[in-house]
């Protein structure tokens, strides 16, 4: 597999799960009820908001590397 290509399906990935973890996140912080049901929180922080975070970083990183010419 191309490089060009594993950083595209990274970037397809990282942008589903940016939404819908911010969707989690937003329900969660904002509106006071989970999505899901039951949430975990870590350190008194939804779980979510750290995947929201994991997912915005690969999809800088992702972006990162298909601007690169290397």
């Amino acid at each position: 597999m191309k490089k060009q290509t594993a950083l595209t399906i990274i970037l397809i990935i990282s942008i589903a799960g940016l939404l819908f973890s911010g969707y989690l996140s937003y329900s969660e912080l904002f509106k006071s009820t989970c999505a899901l049901g039951s949430c975990t929180n870590l350190v008194s922080i939804p779980a979510c908001v750290y995947g929201f975070f994991m997912y915005l970083v690969l999809l800088v990183f992702s972006i990162i590397g298909l601007k690169s010419k290397a």
